[in-house]
C-alpha cells in the first residue's frame, strides 16, 4: 500500500497513490481519515480498513473516476506534519569512506551501538522547490537515504519487537549546507544550524506488506528488517550515487530500540537512516581529491534538480531555489 498526502484548499489530504492516480482516503472510505497524521494515531484501526480498501481499487472494484491524476496535485511530504524527526547513521561504507577521506581510521564505537541526531521537523517538506539563503550554496550537498515512520506509542523497544512499529518505509533526503555544519562541528556540537534549512521525504509512505518480496536477511549479529532496495540519486540527469538499502549495517529495529530507550515515541516520529555509501558530494568529493589532486569538487547550485530514486518507493524530486535576500550569517562572524 502506497499512501501520499497533497495539498488541497490550504490542508494536507491522505491519499492512495495506484498506477498513478491518487484517491482520497476519506471519499473512497468515510471510515478512513483525511490526514495521515490522523492515521497513524489510530493505525492499528485504520490500517485493516486501508488494507482492503486499496485492494479494491487495484482490482477495480472501486470506480477509477474517483482518481485524480497525481501529476496534477502538490504534493507534501507522506507525514506532512512529524512528531519529531530523527536521523541516523546506519551505513559503515559511507562513515569509514568519510573517516578515511579526512585522513582519520574507522572508529570502533560505530559497530557497537547505533546513533542519531535530532533535526528540524518543522522543516520537513515534500517533492518541489527547495528555497536556500545564500550561506547555504556554501558547499550545499545532498544524503541518499530512507526514513520510517512511527506508527504506534511505545517506550523501551526492543529490536525484536520493533519492526512492528514501523509504518512504513520512505525516501528522504537531507539536505546539508556543509560549511555551516562544519564550523559548527569544530565546537563539539550538533550537526544542527547546517541541516536545518529542509529534510525532504516522500513522495509516498510504503507500508512494509508492499515491501515483503524485497526482505533479506540483516546483516550478521544483527536483528529486524532489511530490504534489497537499489538507490540512485541523479543531478541534473546525470547519476552521481548509487547504493542499496540492503547495506545497512544497523537496521531500523536497532535504531529504534535506541531511540526509544528511557524514551517515549509517538505515531508520526520520522526516523532516517542514514547516508548511503557514495550517498553525498561530501564524501564523492573526498574520495576524488584523495584519488586525484586535481578533481574539482561537486556542490548543488541555484537552479539543480535532485532526483533521489529507491526500488519500491518512487522517485522524490527537488529543484533548488536561491532566496531573494542576500542575508549572510556567515559574514556576521566576529
Amino acid at each position: 500500500m502506497k499512501l501520499a498526502s497533497y495539498l488541497i484548499d490550504g490542508h494536507d489530504q491522505l491519499a492512495f497513490l495506484v498506477d498513478g492516480m491518487l484517491y482520497d482516503c476519506d471519499l473512497v472510505n468515510p471510515e478512513l481519515p483525511n490526514s495521515m497524521n490522523v492515521f497513524l494515531t489510530y493505525w492499528d484501526d485504520m490500517y485493516p480498513i486501508a488494507q482492503k480498501v486499496d485492494a479494491a481499487i487495484k482490482d477495480g472494484r472501486l470506480q477509477k473516476s474517483n482518481g485524480v491524476p497525481v501529476a496534477d496535485l502538490d504534493l507534501l511530504a507522506p507525514v506532512p506534519f512529524p512528531a519529531s524527526c530523527r536521523d541516523g547513521y546506519a551505513f559503515r561504507q559511507h562513515v569509514a569512506a568519510a573517516r578515511r577521506n579526512r585522513g582519520v581510521p574507522m572508529i570502533p564505537e560505530f559497530d557497537q551501538y547505533p546513533i542519531f541526531y535530532f533535526t528540524n521537523h518543522h522543516s520537513v517538506q515534500g517533492p518541489g522547490k527547495v528555497t536556500c539563503m545564500p550561506d547555504h550554496f556554501e558547499k550545499l550537498d545532498f544524503e541518499l537515504e530512507a526514513a520510517i515512520v512511527i506508527c504506534k506509542n511505545g517506550r523501551n523497544i526492543k529490536a525484536e519487537e520493533a519492526d512492528d512499529y514501523i509504518g512504513g518505509l520512505m525516501i528522504m533526503n537531507d539536505i546539508s549546507a556543509r560549511r555551516l555544519q562544519m564550523e559548527e562541528m569544530l565546537l563539539n556540537l550538533g550537526p544542527a544550524k547546517g541541516k536545518d534549512l529542509s529534510t525532504v521525504i516522500g513522495p509516498c509512505l510504503v507500508t512494509l506488506d508492499e515491501l515483503e518480496a524485497f526482505e533479506i536477511p540483516c546483516k550478521e549479529g544483527h536483528t529486524g528488517k532489511s530490504w534489497n532496495l537499489r538507490m540512485k540519486c541523479r543531478v541534473n540527469g546525470v547519476q552521481v550515487s548509487e547504493g542499496n538499502l540492503g547495506d545497512m549495517d544497523w537496521t531500523f529495529a536497532e535504531i529504534i530500540e535506541r531511540c526509544a530507550y528511557g524514551v517515549n515515541l509517538f505515531p508520526g516520529d520520522v526516523i532516517g537512516s542514514g547516508t548511503v555509501g557514495t550517498g553525498c558530494f561530501l564524501e564523492l568529493n573526498g574520495t576524488g581529491k584523495l584519488n586525484d589532486s586535481a578533481y574539482t569538487e561537486q556542490w548543488l547550485q541555484d537552479g539543480d534538480n535532485i532526483e533521489l530514486e529507491i526500488e519500491g518507493l518512487g522517485i522524490l524530486s527537488n529543484h533548488i531555489v536561491k532566496d531573494e535576500s542576500n542575508f549572510s550569517i556567515l559574514a556576521r562572524k566576529k
